[in-house]
């Protein structure tokens, strides 16, 4: 490898307010055009928006800036991935067409210079959590996104609007490590090591940057948020490592 694989998740943006996610959309462009030159891949792994649906005519208004990058990143020969997390599962092909990014509807597995990845933005997996996993397919399911898809944008958009004032990014509660044994995400990638070995699993949605060793050849990283801590995944075709961006 010649030049490094970014991981990001949970920008957020259109949280909690316009003024806050404008100041954060700033900060994110300036850390991709930091990135570029040293940028072959960048794994943009959930929730990137606050909300997101794709209607057949309209889009959400804003981020404008993001996309503008992003599309000037594709359009220099990096290859973009962009994750469905629990706030933008409604993605479907607009990023694509416009930008070239590769929609990732669940898990990918990839490897890279002789690692091993398994990548997901991290919802609906491990124990507990049964409601939620009862909505996502809801959610995810086609008549139901069908359904919402003929509501007047206005009457959608504010239903969303409505629906993520009450999220964790809205509220801003802060995160606390629970320890190896309850972090569930982590409990989940000891599961799939007994299927088959991956030397990193990457996730999102846990809204803190953690690192766990699993074993002495395996190693779980959550690439954290944008909201508190600017945190990302770096891979030198070594290691991959935790950092930040403008603490």
């Amino acid at each position: 490898m010649t030049k490094n694989i970014y991981f990001a998740s949970d920008f957020h943006l259109g949280s909690p307010n316009y003024e806050e996610s404008r100041q954060r959309e700033d900060r994110i462009v300036r850390w991709l055009d930091w990135i570029t030159p040293a940028c072959s891949e960048l794994f943009l792994m959930g929730d990137v928006f606050d909300f997101w649906f794709e209607y057949k005519y309209v889009v959400p208004k804003g981020f404008v800036r993001l996309q503008g990058k992003l599309a000037q990143m594709a359009d220099s020969g990096i290859k973009i991935y962009f994750f469905k997390g629990n706030h933008d599962m409604w993605v479907r092909d607009y990023f694509t067409k416009e930008i070239g990014m590769q929609i990732v509807s669940d898990e990918q597995v990839i490897e890279r210079n002789g690692k091993k990845f398994y990548l997901h933005h991290g919802d609906g997996l491990g124990p507990g959590d049964k409601k939620y996993k009862f909505l996502r397919k809801v959610f995810r399911n086609p008549v139901c996104q069908w359904l919402f898809g003929i509501l007047p944008a206005s009457i959608g958009m504010g239903i969303a609007n409505r629906w993520s004032a009450h999220s964790r990014a809205a509220s801003k509660a802060e995160e606390v490590f629970l320890g190896e044994e309850k972090e569930w995400l982590a409990v989940y990638a000891k599961e799939q090591l007994l299927k088959q070995h991956f030397d990193y699993f990457v996730f999102g949605h846990r809204h803190l940057p953690l690192e766990i060793k699993l074993s002495d050849r395996s190693t779980y990283i959550n690439i954290g948020e944008w909201l508190n801590y600017q945190s990302y995944g770096v891979f030198d075709g070594e290691q991959l490592k935790l950092e930040y961006f403008e603490k």
